[in-house]
Order: C-alpha cells, then structure tokens, then sequence
C-alpha cells in the first residue's frame, strides 16, 4: 500500500488503541532506544569516539560514566554501542562482556562469567590457574586470530562498579585495569556507577592504573524540557497505520499539556524527581486507562495516576495508628506550624495535647505519662520523627529534639481517610491547620 493511501486508512478503533499502547509500551518500558539520546550528545559523542578507537584501531581505554539512579547511564552506553555496530570492522571484531556488581558478587564467579560470555569454556576447560591474573591473560591470549598477530578487542561493561571495589583485594578491578594499560590485549573497561566518590573506593595500585575518564550526566532539566518530553514520548509519528487516529491522539495530547490541573500534577512531580523514570512510570499508568469507550488521556486519569504513584507509605501507616498517637502528631504539626519548622520535644508535644484536652469537658483521652511516652517511642520506630542529632541520646528521652517526617497534605489526608476518626479531634486538626 502506498504512503498516502496508509495514511488515509481508517482501521477499526480496537485495532488503533491496541497499536497505540503497544508502540507507547515499547517507548515507556524501555525496549525501544531513542534515535539519539537527549540532552547528553556531547557525552554520547565523547564515549562513541573511545570505543571507537578500541574496537577499530585496537586502542585500550578505561571510562567511568557517573550519575544518579534514572539519569539515563544505561541508555546513554546502549546507545553507543548501537552506533558502534554500524561500523563494520567494530561489529566484526568487537567481542563484549557484560559484568553486575549485584550478581558477580565475587570474583570467582565474575571470571566464569567472563569465561562463558566469550563463549570459552571448552578452551578453558578443567585448567589449574595459579592466578588469577594468569586465568585472565589466558583468556585473553585465547582471544588471538589465526595469524597470533593480534588480539579480537574485547569491551567489558562493570554495571554497579562501586561494588566491584569491594571485592577483596580489588584483582578483578585491578587485572582488567592492568590489561587496559599495557599492551597485552585491546581492552576497553567501562564502568557504571551513581556514586560520585567512586574513585576514593579505589586502592591505590587500581587507581594508578586507571585513566581518570569520568562520563558525568548530572544535567537537570528545566519543567519546560520535562513538558516537552510528556509531548514527545506520547505522540503518535506520521508512519502510525491510522492518519487520522494518530492527529486525534496527538490534538488530545496537546490539549492535556495545557491543562492547568495537568501541569499542576506534572510540576509536583518534577519537583519531587526530576529522572524521566518516574516519569514514564506514571505516563504508563495514564496508558493504562485508555480504552475503546475512551481512546484519550484525560486531566482525571493524570491525576488518578498522580494519586496511585504518590500513595507513600507513610501515609498509609497513619491509617494503622491509635488516636492517641494521632493526636500526639497533630500536636507536632501544631508546633511546626507556630515556631515555622523548629525542633520539638516530648514535653512541648505533651504541653501541646494538654491545651487540646482542657477545650474538651469528656476525659476520654486522658492518658498517663509512661503512655503517651510509648505511644512517643512508637512513632520513632515507625520513622514518622527522628532525631535531630545523635548527640541527642545521652539526654533524657523527654526532652530529646525531633523532626517530624510527615508534611500538612498527608496528615490531612490520613485524617479524612482515618476509620472512625472522632469528630473533636478533626475539627482540632482543622483549626490547626487553618
């Protein structure tokens, strides 16, 4: 079928939104790599070019890519390595290896693993190593063409290297490292890690034989670029089956962005985190809700998602709490309230409840001293406060500092969902609350 006739096709609904959520699946999950990375070219070139010297001139190189959990380090080697099979002498030659802190927790199993990825286990076979430096340079020496003239380069990708550094003695660190700087084999060593003191995990003799490349992807971007990319990772390209499917989809998607209660949600999660992980986690709840009956995203589904993915676990704890430690929590937030965010104490909390009691003639929750110091050490454990400093310690338990972890939305938000929350004690939270 030709390209226009494609694009005035009309295909069943059922069969356009099962496309769509299958295309915007494969885009949100991760399965799909972007044509070209976002915001970190200059990285991706830069990496592109050390590769390329390893896999075609047979150049041995070491490279840290550093950045927090999300910020796209994975993606951004993908890539690479992507580009650099386009190459002919590279996707010919190159051989990989692909090593997990999390699962190579040793590195007796790391070299197996080695030893299985280069698919040399009938070469290494029953072997007695005395070394593991001698295991590896035999593997490396199997590596060798026909000729014995030179060595297939070999790339090792360390995921999670700030774990491999605490392996004993750092041998797999420092053997790989080693071989990258003589000139045994054409080696490339990248690791990935979100720790920025990676190099202080280093002893001394790994270090000194480490490049010192350092990949950073600490870019922030700004709301507007994190608008943009809600518009780009839910748009429908022109090649979509459907024509006039995909301009309905893609007008809808332009009327959420400009949505006030939309932009709302997405700036409270920007705010919050700014990695496109969390992103796409809540684009894949939107995606979720669209069916035949409602083949669009709509302002309720963004703020349902929004609700589903904020649901922390603290607020759901307060649901689980006795009224007395409820009330004690009021009061805390009392506090905060009147000295703008200052330190408080069990006194000042008790002090503070007491006020709540005297408005009350009933003595319900009149309760002893041992008691509501409890009820005090429970939410500790619970991690709804902690203390200021551990200094804090050697003080009486009774006028130790606290902060306290919870914020005015889930607190008022417990309050209403709370089962049987007597009427006395929201209107108390209410009037603190103004």
């Amino acid at each position: 079928m030709s390209k226009r006739k494609l694009q005035h096709a009309h295909l069943p609904a059922g069969e356009c939104v099962s496309q769509l959520q299958e295309l915007l699946r494969q885009r949100l999950c991760h399965q799909q790599l972007p044509d070209r990375p976002e915001g970190v070219e200059a990285q991706h070139k830069h990496l592109l070019e050390l590769l390329k010297r390893t896999s075609v001139h047979g150049e041995s190189n070491s490279v840290l890519i550093v950045g927090p959990r999300g910020a796209g380090k994975t993606m951004l080697l993908k890539c690479v390595l992507r580009d650099l099979q386009e190459e002919k002498e590279a996707e010919k030659n190159l051989l990989q290896v692909h090593l997990n802190g999390l699962l190579q927790t040793d590195d007796r199993i790391a070299l197996k693993e080695i030893t299985r990825q280069l698919h040399l286990e009938n070469v290494a076979g029953d072997k007695v190593f005395g070394s593991f430096a001698e295991n590896l340079t035999f593997l490396l020496e199997a590596l060798k063409k026909g000729d014995r003239s030179s060595s297939r380069p070999v790339l090792f990708v360390l995921d999670e290297f700030d774990l491999f550094a605490a392996h004993k003695n750092q041998t797999l660190l420092y053997n790989l490292l080693d071989v990258s700087q003589s000139a045994q084999a054409p080696v490339a060593v990248v690791g990935v890690t979100c720790r920025l003191d990676v190099l202080e995990l280093l002893e001394k003799r790994v270090k000194s034989r480490f490049s010192h490349r350092q990949i950073h992807l600490l870019s922030s971007p700004t709301f507007a670029e994190y608008l943009g990319r809600v518009r780009t990772r839910l748009g429908l390209p022109d090649h979509f089956p459907d024509g006039r499917f995909a301009a309905d989809w893609n007008a809808s998607v332009e009327t959420l962005c400009e949505d006030k209660s939309v932009e709302e949600v997405l700036r409270r999660h920007f705010n919050s985190s700014k990695d496109f992980r969390s992103l796409h986690t809540l684009l894949m709840l939107c995606l979720s809700r669209v069916t035949v009956a409602k083949p669009c995203i709509r302002p309720a589904d963004l703020l349902e998602a929004s609700r589903l993915s904020f649901a922390d676990a603290k607020a759901n704890m307060l649901h689980g709490l006795s009224i007395l430690e409820l009330c004690l929590i009021i009061a805390m937030k009392h506090l905060n309230d009147v000295y703008e965010g200052e330190p408080f104490n069990l006194q000042m909390v008790h002090n503070e409840f007491k006020k709540f009691l005297q408005r009350k003639s009933n003595s319900m929750y009149n309760f002893e001293q041992p008691v509501i110091l409890k009820a005090f050490e429970h939410l500790q454990q619970l991690e709804m406060i902690r203390p200021v400093d551990s200094s804090s310690a050697k003080t009486q338990r009774e006028y130790q500092l606290m902060r306290l972890m919870l914020d005015h939305s889930q607190i008022m938000e417990a309050l209403q969902k709370y089962p049987q929350c007597p009427t006395e004690v929201k209107q108390w939270a209410t009037s603190v609350f103004g």
